[in-house]
């Protein structure tokens, strides 16, 4: 079977939850259902924290800079690819956090063009035939002020620079004929809902549906449910955190991936008319371990182990609990139409809206 390689930029002015959604992709598409997501950190910010190399602060001019951001971004890109022959997986998802086209935002067209030139004679035609799909996420300094600082204290950019950027960022990518806009017309959570949908299609793959019911049900025959439904089998640990802040709520998670794990840290911020915003970000196993010294000791983590799978067109989740050995929870992901049961299943009773049966309850009860 032919390797199929899907190539997604990620872009959009100062902070529009690019590292929430690769949170989100790296969790959708796993080892075991037979992915490998291949991601590209952002080139500037690894120079400038990494290397010392800035345009600002006399160390070099910013057309300067920019020459070693696009090499190193044409070395990455190439070891991606390289990567995507010799990983086992078949289906492969290179996912660029910036890429090419995003450094004519910082420098005049004449100039992009000159510095590109450079390397083999690339022009802007050929780098943006490049790329399957780019997804522009717009800054929140456009339509959601409020949230423009959220999980990042650091920031120091103005609303109003981060609005500048966010155009000539848009500007730069005009031209590719797959360039998707994604902006804060409802809230965040529909922002990622929406753009994980454009991930998906992207991909060639079934979408998954928004709307989310839960069910508390008799604990299945889970051997029966992989038999019969090829169920794929995903393993988690979420621990919550010592509250630092009384309006955010922070956790962690390890998920299980293949034989590797991945981690993530997640914040969830209570706004004033109880709307919820969370961020998420993928954390390196030492930046995990660190956080768990943090744990808020009156909670426990929270295990579970997740069955994925598809009945009647929709998806279904199963989440066991290794506290609970006659109950399960079913999550259906099946839009506004009335939720298909597997024969298999026998529920309880409807808990969607239940807030006995929130993470945070669980972690707390140890009880279904």
């Amino acid at each position: 079977m032919a390797k199929k390689i899907t190539k997604i930029v990620l872009t959009g002015g100062p902070a529009a939850g690019k590292t929430t959604l690769v949170s989100r992709i790296l969790h959708e598409f796993k080892q075991e259902d037979g992915w490998r997501v291949i991601t590209i950190p952002e080139t500037a910010t690894e120079l400038i924290s990494g290397f010392g190399i800035r345009p600002f602060g006399g160390c070099m001019s910013m057309l300067a800079f920019q020459d070693f951001v696009i090499a190193d971004q044409i070395h990455k890109e190439k070891l991606a690819l390289d990567a995507a022959q010799v990983v086992p997986e078949d289906n492969i998802l290179i996912l660029y956090d910036r890429a090419l086209m995003d450094d004519k935002a910082y420098i005049t067209d004449e100039e992009f063009a000159q510095v590109l030139s450079r390397f083999d004679g690339r022009t802007e035609a050929g780098v943006l035939a490049g790329y399957d799909a780019v997804l522009h996420l717009v800054t929140c300094a456009k339509g959601a002020e409020f949230a423009y600082n959220l999980g990042n204290a650091a920031r120091t950019e103005s609303i109003e620079y981060a609005r500048e950027m966010d155009d000539r960022t848009l500007r730069a990518w005009s031209g590719h004929p797959n360039l998707l806009i994604i902006d804060n017309s409802v809230d965040f959570e529909d922002k990622m809902n929406r753009a994980m949908r454009e991930v998906y299609r992207a991909l060639g793959e079934p979408e998954p549906t928004v709307g989310k019911r839960k069910f508390l049900i008799a604990m299945p025959d889970i051997e029966q449910i992989v038999r019969t439904y090829n169920a794929a089998t995903l393993d988690m640990m979420q621990t919550y955190l010592i509250e630092t802040n009384p309006n955010i709520e922070r956790r962690i998670r390890q998920q299980r991936n293949g034989q590797d794990y991945l981690y993530f840290y997640t914040e969830k911020h209570r706004m004033p008319d109880d709307a919820q915003w969370v961020t998420e970000k993928p954390i390196s196993e030492k930046e995990y371990i660190r956080y768990l010294m943090e744990g808020d000791s009156s909670l426990h983590s929270v295990y579970k182990t997740k069955y994925r799978f598809i009945y009647e067109a929709c998806r279904m989740e199963i989440d066991v609990y290794p506290f609970s050995s006659d109950r399960a929870v079913l999550f259906q992901y099946c839009g506004e139409h009335e939720p298909p049961i597997p024969p298999e299943i026998q529920v309880i009773r409807e808990v969607t809206r239940d807030p006995d049966y929130k993470n945070r309850q669980l972690a707390r009860v140890q009880r279904l």
